[in-house]
């Protein structure tokens, strides 16, 4: 059985102009473990990254067509469902036996709706898929009844079936690595609009699930609140073979890639002990910021780090539930500034429903006093998964019907929020006051001078960095 898996675009009406152009970030990961899986059990797969590779729809469906597949699975995500479903209609129509499937964050929390508003996709997979694509190939090649597959919703006679879910995978030291050869994109990091990993660039996930609960955020749901980490040598085998593949540069895309600072220690320790020259980024919480991890951390080539610091008010870190305080973040930015870390990033959101324009300019006044390189300004959203998203349904300030595919900014339908477009002209004035203030600038010039990651990236950025200081760049 031939299968053919798609990473959908978040941009189905991608014109020619844009043709060829990257527009992903980081491979997608979840597709790859997939056919990696698929792959091992002798089933004949091929993989296209839509947006990694710049094509529209009409190319993608020429592309899916070549390969006449028997079936044509998609990872979507959000706005990307969009496009899986246009591409699925416009497939069935020159080849209705094409089995149709689609999967990742997208499906799992609009299985019945995804359904019913498109009638060329067959079946839809929720949550993790590397158990639940294996099922389907046996049945679907065997004949066999959709029903013993778990974790999927589709179609008998008309009516739409969900399964039971599917069990997480506890130990995921027993999945192969993703094989990133199944796809030929040169891939990047965008950061305020500046490619900050120049080098062959990769991502790479050493755990999944995350412990905490933030409303703002659809994790928990997915992972059931659990966290399921690689051992740290697992990690290092695959670390091992990406440096023997060439690449330079990665991001881990853990959600909570620090939880277990004894796991990150020990896997930065191995990166050092085995020589491996990476220059990486990842995330992390600021109430887990000890000056030894950090340290272990730069030395095993940490670059830039993301802090969810998220806001500068207790009220709302309350509200988001996100088990912080601003002291705590505060803490953590100098501990990783004492640890040498070259770029620190902070993450911020605004916009919740009760919010004042005073608590907002709060948190722009927190964001310039604190020691990190960029800011990164959010707008809260409403999305299927998160808490707040069935807050604004319960209060009745969401249309659903209108929303579910592509989530929606509590400012634009909360009446007790301040106005979106106001939001938005706050943040946008907010990140360029910060980056182009002297002082900030001069800073900036004296780490880049000391540091050959940032020279590098400088280099490679001349024209985005220019457009950045001008204000030319939409990077908020």
């Amino acid at each position: 059985m031939k299968f053919c898996l798609v990473s959908a675009s978040p941009n189905e009406g991608l014109d020619e102009r844009e043709k060829n152009k990257s527009m992903a970030a980081f491979p997608p990961l979840s597709l790859l473990y997939l056919a990696t899986v698929l792959k091992e059990h002798g089933e004949d797969v091929s993989v296209l990254d839509q947006p990694g590779q710049g094509l529209s729809v009409d190319e993608t469906v020429e592309w899916v067509l070549k390969e006449d597949p028997d079936v044509l699975g998609f990872s979507a995500l959000s706005t990307s469902g969009m496009t899986a479903g246009l591409i699925s209609h416009n497939i069935k129509e020159k080849n209705p036996d094409i089995t149709t499937i689609i999967g990742n964050h997208y499906a799992t929390f609009n299985a019945e709706r995804i359904l019913n508003r498109y009638s060329d996709v067959d079946i839809v997979v929720r949550g993790e898929g590397e158990k639940t694509i294996l099922q389907l190939a046996h049945c679907l090649k065997n004949k066999k009844p959709l029903r013993d597959v778990n974790g999927i919703n589709y179609r008998n006679n008309k009516t739409a079936v969900a399964t039971h879910d599917q069990p997480l995978i506890k130990k995921i030291d027993s999945l192969p690595f993703p094989d990133r050869k199944l796809i030929n994109v040169d891939y990047h990091c965008m950061m305020a609009g500046a490619n900050v990993a120049p080098k062959k660039f990769t991502s790479i996930v050493s755990s999944r699930g995350c412990v905490y609960s933030c409303r703002f955020c659809s994790c928990k749901e997915i992972a059931r609140n659990h966290w399921r980490a690689r051992s740290a040598q697992n990690t290092l085998e695959e670390l091992a073979l990406l440096a023997s593949q060439g690449y330079k540069q990665l991001i881990f895309v853990d959600d909570s890639f620090t939880l277990n600072p004894k796991r990150t220690i020990e896997i930065c320790k191995g990166m050092v002990r085995e020589r491996m020259d990476f220059q990486w980024i990842c995330e992390g919480r600021v109430d887990n910021c000890s000056l030894e991890m950090f340290r272990v951390m730069v030395k095993a080539g940490l670059k830039i780090l993301y802090f969810g610091i998220e806001n500068a008010n207790q009220r709302l870190l309350d509200y988001f539930n996100k088990t912080i305080t601003p002291q705590q973040a505060e803490t953590a930015v100098k501990t990783a500034r004492k640890a040498g870390v070259d770029v620190i990033v902070g993450s911020f959101i605004v916009g919740a429903p009760d919010e004042t324009r005073e608590e907002i300019q709060n948190t722009i006044n927190f964001a310039k006093r604190l020691p990190i390189d960029l800011p990164q300004f959010n707008i809260l959203g409403a999305h299927p998964g998160n808490d707040i998203w069935n807050e604004m349904e319960a209060k009745g300030f969401l249309d659903v019907e209108s929303n579910w595919e592509t989530g929606v900014a509590v400012s634009k339908i909360c009446p007790t929020a301040v106005p979106c477009g106001e939001i938005k002209r706050m943040i946008h004035k907010a990140f360029f006051d910060h980056v182009r203030r002297p002082s900030f600038l001069l800073k900036q010039i004296g780490k880049t001078l000391t540091s050959s990651y940032r020279k590098n990236v400088a280099a490679s950025n001349l024209t985005r960095i220019s457009d950045i200081i001008k204000g030319t760049n939409a990077v908020t």
